[in-house]
């Protein structure tokens, strides 16, 4: 979805972002294979196979942390907001080292016999009674498998035919994909090498992504902390100062659903914070274009009334919004307000806008 209302297949942001991450990842293979040749001792050298199978493996499992670690750094550090809008690219991406990892490894190893590589995959895979025996190459493919699900179905067009909830829930089973690939590491690499590089980066790796999630939950705890509202409904949203233009402050109600407060045009406009699209976070996106935009994937919404702009027709939850003596407050109760205005019936109350 564009600015400007007009659904698109690429963008010049997309382009860049895209030649971006491809760059990274070209050059993150040519410095792992050139590092590897370099400082190996040449008689004890790995074949070249190898070598290009640690580095897409290795490479995949960074870019996976990438994905997982993006979303709770991107609420404490905004500026990451648009690696996070087109994580599902690095997503596709990772899909696509990773496939490429496993094939090579499926024809290096079980290639070279009487059975097909999937096959003796399969039925020669070692026992699960011990550690030493343990398959950790099936662990590998079935977060490929996994992997391969959420990319096929990474286009919006899936949302129409599974529903926003039922695609959500499909693609928390990246963290099931997470923790295949963790133990295909440990039982894998970590565990066929002597050397406690790879086992303390892999813990390392894990340890940032649990701690971020961590931080994250505790965060959204705090936020859901409900505001007491007054005998009317009316919540408290801070002075009108502290709101800063085309952006928002997020209140939580009593009963635990958040509102996202906008101060556009020095008017005051009060929204349900869940965008239609994937649940994003509204409060935490801009207006742009006189839109709201989520700031998970672009999303919009006009502020005055939450409908999003034709030819769309998605709408999110609108809240009366007035200002008493130089302080925003908001009604718990959703409503199709005008917003920000102040109400007549009330004598004590100063209209200003911020």
């Amino acid at each position: 979805m564009s600015v400007g209302f007009v659904a698109v297949q690429w963008s010049r942001h997309k382009r860049v972002y895209d030649s971006v991450a491809i760059g990274g990842v070209l050059a993150y293979l040519g410095v792992f294979v050139f590092t590897h040749k370099l400082i190996e001792p040449v008689d004890r050298a790995t074949s070249d196979e190898i070598v290009v199978m640690r580095a897409l493996g290795s490479c995949a499992i960074i870019l996976l942390h990438v994905i997982l670690c993006i979303g709770p750094l991107a609420r404490f550090f905004p500026v990451l907001l648009p690696v996070l809008s087109n994580r599902r690219h690095l997503g596709v991406l990772t899909f696509l080292i990773a496939l490429a990892h496993g094939v090579l490894s499926l024809v290096y190893y079980h290639g070279f016999g009487n059975v097909d590589p999937l096959n003796s995959l399969l039925s020669t895979a070692p026992g699960i009674t011990e550690v030493r025996t343990f398959p950790f190459q099936l662990l590998g493919l079935a977060a490929l498998v996994i992997m391969f699900l959420l990319a096929a179905t990474s286009h919006d067009v899936w949302l129409s035919v599974l529903s926003p909830r039922v695609w959500k829930g499909l693609h928390m089973l990246v963290y099931l994909a997470y923790a295949l690939v963790v133990a295909h590491v440990a039982f894998g690499a970590v565990r066929g090498t002597v050397s406690l590089i790879p086992g303390v980066l892999l813990s390392l790796g894990v340890l940032s992504v649990c701690g971020l999630h961590i931080a994250g939950a505790l965060r959204e705890s705090r936020d859901d902390r409900g505001k007491a509202a007054d005998e009317q409904g009316w919540l408290d949203a801070g002075a009108c100062e502290s709101f800063t233009p085309a952006r928002a402050k997020t209140v939580c109600t009593p009963e635990g659903e958040r509102i996202a407060i906008f101060n556009h045009n020095g008017a005051f406009h009060a929204v349900h914070n869940v965008c239609k699209h994937q649940g994003g976070p509204l409060g935490e996106g801009k207006i742009i274009d006189g839109c709201i935009t989520c700031p998970w994937h672009g999303w919009q919404y006009k502020p005055e009334d939450g409908c999003s702009p034709p030819p769309f027709t998605e709408q999110v939850r609108t809240y009366s919004v007035r200002i008493v003596a130089g302080r925003v407050q908001v009604q718990a109760a959703a409503q199709q307000p005008e917003p920000g205005k102040a109400d007549p019936n009330d004598q004590a109350l100063e209209v200003r806008h911020g």
